[in-house]
């Protein structure tokens, strides 16, 4: 394992190297040049135009700008961002980045455990009134057009009922006085829900240890112990309600991107479980008389889950791009909408980072699904 790692990374490294030196030529092919968007204005006189692209370092042959890109994009140098000036691109890109991961991540995990959990059912029992209703629900979403469901989902919750904000971040009447700001409580709340979750995998790997009816006996109880302790201390925090309102900002985007996003997993993982419920060793486990329950999650569901798992973890590494029209419609302030307003305005030093961004995640991506298979099918060994 610790050689095809190293292989693999050096294969990352390789790749990596070639979408940076892509995205270079790519650049210098279009029609002007980073200067241009300061350079287009008539009244500059062509000295201070010329002062300008050699601060830019278009003076220097295209070798040497060659060189100075890698240089800079391998030491995660990606200049300052035209539309943000004076902030560079990576101050931009680790401000927006969280926002749209958490808002990604939880909607991927949500739909991807949704869809398991239905495709495993209808799968296991077919022909019912569950399969008709979920086939029919799932496909109907699926192929719902997003923008049209996004509105209506704000015209409902938003605007008749009322239960969520129309949009964006924050609600600028609660935050005007705030003592702290948003960045630093959207932390909190990633720092919170990171301590959970690590408290879940923690239990779930002790459960593992002790036999089944002690598992049942504090495991549930203590993740729900653990789970109503988050809002009492949000609640003595003094920032409980500047953490309640950002949160509230992000269910209708979730619930959003849940919906339309399940039925995918749960077709894939219906599929999946169909061709694996003929497989000889479901016979062979059937015949040894184990529990139908066994039979299909411990060995139908596991083996249906690699190309499952392939796509959510593929899934997640695109998730960072932060949907466009998602985030443009919620006005969520996260890499989709910062990526296309930086391509609108010709903030090509933003947009490239932004793009290297994803690329080094759906490099990572392929590697944490290869080495995922060799934990889901005993079978896969690397060498």
């Amino acid at each position: 394992m610790t050689a095809y790692l190293a292989r693999r990374a050096g294969q990352i490294l390789v790749t990596l190297f070639l979408f940076v030196t892509l995205s270079f030529f790519l650049i210098q092919a279009q029609p002007g040049n980073y200067a241009s968007f300061y350079t287009l204005n008539p009244d500059l006189a062509p000295e201070v135009k010329a002062q300008i692209e050699a601060a830019f370092g278009l003076d220097q042959p295209q070798w040497r700008q060659y060189l100075t890109h890698l240089k800079n994009y391998f030491t995660g140098n990606f200049g300052i961002s035209f539309g943000h000036y004076p902030r560079p691109v990576m101050d931009v890109i680790l401000e927006r980045l969280p926002r749209t991961v958490v808002l990604f991540l939880t909607a991927t995990v949500a739909s991807f455990y949704t869809g398991f959990l239905l495709g495993k059912a209808i799968a296991w029992r077919r022909g019912g009134a569950l399969e008709y209703t979920a086939t029919v629900s799932g496909a109907f979403l699926f192929t719902v057009f997003t923008p049209a469901f996004a509105l209506m989902m704000i015209w409902l919750f938003s605007f008749k009922l009322g239960w969520f904000p129309l949009g964006k971040f924050l609600d600028p009447l609660l935050w005007r006085d705030a003592p702290v700001a948003a960045n630093q409580v959207f932390n909190n709340l990633l720092l919170t829900a990171g301590a959970f979750s690590l408290f879940v995998l923690l239990a779930l790997l002790v459960a593992r240890t002790i036999g089944r009816r002690q598992r049942r006996r504090w495991l549930l109880p203590a993740i729900g112990l653990a789970a109503a302790a988050i809002p009492v201390a949000w609640a003595f925090s003094g920032i409980g309600l500047l953490g309640l309102d950002i949160v509230k900002h992000m269910v209708l985007p979730i619930a959003t991107l849940t919906l339309i996003s399940f039925a995918g997993t749960m077709l894939l993982t219906r599929n999946s479980m169909l061709e694996t419920l003929r497989e000889d060793y479901i016979t062979a486990a059937r015949a040894k008389g184990l529990p139908e329950k066994a039979i299909r999650d411990r060995h139908a569901a596991r083996n249906a889950l690699l190309p499952v798992v392939t796509s959510l973890v593929f899934s997640l590494a695109f998730a960072i791009d932060g949907g466009v029209i998602t985030e443009a419609i919620f006005s969520w302030p996260g890499m989709g909408q910062t990526l296309l307003n930086a391509v609108l305005s010709e903030d090509l030093p933003l947009a490239l980072g932004a793009l290297v961004f994803v690329g080094i995640f759906a490099l990572i991506a392929h590697l944490v699904a290869d080495v995922l298979y060799v934990y889901l099918d005993p079978r896969i060994r690397y060498r």
